[in-house]
């Protein structure tokens, strides 16, 4: 699948489109810092040129990946969402990253959301996990608000990880999990919502 024909997802916020040359800077900005600790990071300018030259290509060999998380206004870059399945991986993964003065705001929650109902809808994905450091707490946070659960006897990356895996098609549709991110979205989404506690992504 070349860039040019990579779909495009429009939430009420955002818009998702396929990795660009462009936005190569926010890129190696987040994962060249502190913020990419529990993704490898982090990375150095050729670990982080490799990995988004990966990100692209993932693409062409999967025809399917991630998507830069653009504002539906501004047309700024909060971050990626999207399906992973790099070699080694057991199975597909929804995963995400959110710049580090994007998160709060809910752009995660609702960019990964879009993601993982197309790639259920229009891709015929029977289900997905996502594998994360057992440190990483607002990514264990975010995989459970969108009804994921630990799956502790499911294969893992390299035994340093955990894995959550997604609902099914079938049980999130019309859900009481999928009204609540719904909900939680529409929250997010109004200017006087100010959420409490940790700030989530």
């Amino acid at each position: 699948m070349s860039l040019q024909n990579i779909p495009t997802i429009e939430t009420n916020r955002l818009i998702l489109r396929g990795p660009e040359p462009d936005d190569y800077p926010n890129f190696k900005a987040t994962f060249s810092s502190y913020r990419a600790r529990f993704m490898g990071g982090p990375l150095n300018t050729y670990e982080t040129w490799m990995l988004y030259a990966a990100e692209i290509g993932h693409w062409q060999i999967h025809g399917f990946g991630m998507w830069m998380i653009h504002d539906r206004v501004t047309d700024a870059t909060y971050g990626m969402a999207g399906g992973w399945m790099p070699a080694g991986w057991p199975e597909k993964e929804i995963a995400w990253i959110i710049w580090p003065d994007a998160a709060g705001h809910g752009y995660a929650l609702e960019a990964t959301h879009a993601a993982r109902d197309y790639f259920y809808s229009q891709q015929g994905w029977d289900g997905a996990v996502s594998y994360i450091d057992p440190k990483n707490l607002d990514s264990i946070r975010l995989a459970e608000r969108l009804g994921a659960t630990k799956d502790k006897t499911a294969k893992t990356i390299d035994g340093n990880d955990a894995v959550y895996r997604h609902p099914s098609p079938d049980a999130l549709m019309g859900s009481q999990i999928a009204h609540g991110i719904e909900m939680e979205i529409s929250h997010y989404a109004d200017p006087l919502f100010k959420p409490k506690g940790w700030a989530l992504d």
